[in-house]
């Protein structure tokens, strides 16, 4: 998934990919995945998918993509701060991450300002709009989505699996 679709386009992406492999001839059998359900990146990816779409579900009035409601918690916590930084922080491409901004800044979710040290940079600022958005972003996700996460994995496994995928993002 691109982070220049729309919320919508995102949740419809999602829907389309997540469909659970079945029978090509008709029949309701599961295809047998072989070695596909041994393999991590295969189950992370899956995984992915079914946390996107929730999340997607969750802040549906909001229509923020997962990457959009990202970059705006960077925003908050890291004002003043240039496009590029955020960009590479969450691994966005710089044509992506330029298509996003414009559909932010066209909502008033933020603002690039041209930097005072470095005339080439942009720097990044929430507006007041992105900021009450963001409060609402926050609580349907806290009580909505990783509400739902955390009953499905309880506390443990919460962190446990939290400490994992930091360790694959940092060392691999």
């Amino acid at each position: 998934m691109t982070v220049s679709k729309t919320a919508a386009d995102a949740v419809r992406s999602s829907r389309a990919l997540r469909r659970d492999p079945v029978d090509p001839a008709g029949d309701d059998d599961m295809l047998q995945l072989g070695e596909l359900s041994g393999l991590l990146g295969y189950s992370l990816k899956r995984a992915q998918l079914k946390v996107f779409e929730d999340f997607l579900r969750c802040v549906a009035p909001l229509q923020l993509t997962p990457a959009q409601f990202s970059v705006l918690l960077l925003l908050d916590k890291n004002p003043g701060r240039n496009q590029t930084e955020i960009a590479n922080t969450l691994g966005i491409l710089r044509p992506n991450f330029v298509a996003m901004l414009d559909g932010l800044e066209s909502r008033d979710l933020c603002t690039r300002v041209r930097s005072a040290n470095d005339r080439r940079s942009h720097i990044l600022m929430l507006t007041d709009k992105g900021r009450a958005v963001l409060t609402r972003a926050k609580k349907l996700v806290a009580t909505k989505h990783e509400a739902r996460l955390n009953e499905l994995l309880g506390p443990a496994n919460r962190a446990a699996l939290l400490e994992m995928l930091g360790k694959i993002a940092r060392e691999f």
